[in-house]
């Protein structure tokens, strides 16, 4: 989906939520330090910054951050245990797109992460793994390869694509892409399934038995 930059020092935590981003479809890249983020920043989507670091704090990171013309839009997302009011409205007003006070669930993380990425617009380019999927544009790329693939074959992959692991049952699908007055049956959407695999690989959709196909990025 995205190519989101992770900044945080706490090694089991960075873990976590780096490995959850990825099963999410997300290219992770992850580093404890500051400086070692600031190099990354030129080639990430969005970025989630802890506010407690060894050699800078957050807030100070974000400041600079947001004094670059070049990252000045780039969506933040901001982790730390600073729970108090005060902390909070520090951290927006530094240039956090939003705020996340730890503990937290990894599946609140992923579902704001996305609704960051949908905000902002990340260029209509959808990136899951090696797979490019630009929605404007109606074109694939795989490891750098562009993909030729029907229209129909591209409406069923961005649809599959669009959230990560969730199962679609072939009738919801039939209806998604051919539209509800088309006359065809759910053969045709394991015909498309099977077409997308040859020409993407088998590890991409996942059949799941009695239920329908999900999308999956390869490990």
């Amino acid at each position: 989906m995205a190519r989101v930059l992770l900044i945080e020092d706490e090694a089991s935590l960075r873990f976590t939520i780096e490995h959850g981003l990825r099963r999410a479809g997300h290219e992770v890249l992850a580093t404890a330090e500051a400086r070692a983020g600031w190099e990354m920043l030129e080639s990430c989507d969005l970025l989630v910054l802890d506010w407690m670091l060894p050699d800078e704090d957050g807030v100070s990171f974000l400041r600079r951050l947001r004094r670059t013309p070049a990252y000045e839009k780039l969506p933040v997302l901001m982790l730390t245990a600073r729970a108090a009011e005060g902390d909070r409205v520090e951290g927006l007003l530094s240039g956090a797109d939003d705020y996340m006070v730890k503990p937290f669930s990894l599946a609140e993380l992923q579902a704001r992460v996305l609704a960051l990425l949908r905000r902002t617009s990340v260029g209509g380019v959808m990136r899951r793994g090696e797979l490019e999927i630009d929605v404007e544009r109606a074109r694939v790329r795989l490891s750098g390869d562009e993909v030729g693939l029907t229209r129909r074959e591209f409406d069923l992959l961005v649809r599959l694509a669009e959230y990560p692991g969730r199962v679609y049952d072939r009738d919801t699908l039939l209806d998604d892409v051919w539209g509800g007055d088309y006359l065809g049956t759910p053969r045709t959407v394991d015909q498309h399934v099977a077409q997308l695999r040859e020409k993407l690989g088998s590890g991409w959709i996942r059949t799941v038995r009695g239920r329908g196909y999900s999308f999956e990025v390869p490990q």
